[in-house]
């Protein structure tokens, strides 16, 4: 699969998510919590390698890893670079995605340090939230008041992730995707939807995420496609 391909396979994810919380919430094929258990991965080493190959090898073997746990996500190695690599679990995807109780999405992800700090506590507050038992309506409603309040910082100056695992599953009909990174951005630095950085231009490899319509985060999202998966094979 050569660039081009891999932008018209995330073009067609980043469509799918704009669209997904169109139809009935009780026609989905998740309306609810499926229970805890298979939201978890029996192995606690089996993960911490899938949270690895988030990245290339060099940064993910440096990088602290956080597995997760019925009470959240916990250090599972300590790193020195600044990075963190996690599985993230289809709650921390669209807020209304059909698939946003999906038991079976595996996303492995690694944050630089910039996102490291700020953007990675969107996904570890919603995972709490899930934990929880809290349901999906009023975990919007928390997300947006954790925005005000400050406890949802906006993202920091450069910070982006790696999705480079051609293991993860972002959903029924995605399975893995493909490669690719993640530029995170204040909602309110989005200028033109996303023409600063020529995004979703014809021929440019930059595609903004539309869920950010009805994300509660303060954050745009930049996704750029590329050649290799993190062990060096194409897809």
């Amino acid at each position: 699969m050569n660039l081009a391909r891999n932008c018209a396979v995330l073009a067609v994810i980043l469509a799918a998510a704009a669209t997904a919380g169109r139809g009935r919430a009780d026609t989905a094929p998740y309306p609810t919590m499926a229970p805890l258990t298979q939201y978890m991965t029996a192995d606690r080493a089996a993960e911490i390698d899938l949270a690895r190959t988030a990245g290339p090898p060099g940064l993910s073997r440096d990088a602290t890893i956080l597995v997760l746990t019925p009470h959240g996500y916990d250090v599972a190695a300590k790193g020195t670079n600044g990075f963190t690599c996690l599985v993230e679990r289809s709650w921390s995807g669209p807020i209304d995605n059909p698939e946003f109780w999906n038991p079976k999405v595996r996303g492995p992800i690694c944050y630089n340090p910039a996102a490291s700090s700020t953007v990675l506590k969107y996904s570890l507050f919603r995972t709490s939230q899930a934990l929880a038992g809290i349901a999906r309506t009023e975990i919007l409603a928390r997300a947006k008041a954790a925005v005000a309040s400050g406890e949802l910082p906006l993202p920091r100056l450069g910070a982006m992730a790696y999705m480079l695992s051609k293991e993860q599953y972002l959903g029924d009909a995605l399975k893995a995707g493909g490669p690719h990174l993640m530029f995170f951005a204040s909602k309110a630095d989005k200028s033109n939807g996303g023409a600063s950085w020529g995004a979703n231009v014809k021929g440019s490899p930059v595609l903004i995420d539309p869920t950010d319509l009805v994300s509660p985060e303060p954050v745009t999202v930049f996704f750029v496609p590329v050649r290799r998966w993190s062990d060096g094979s194409k897809p």
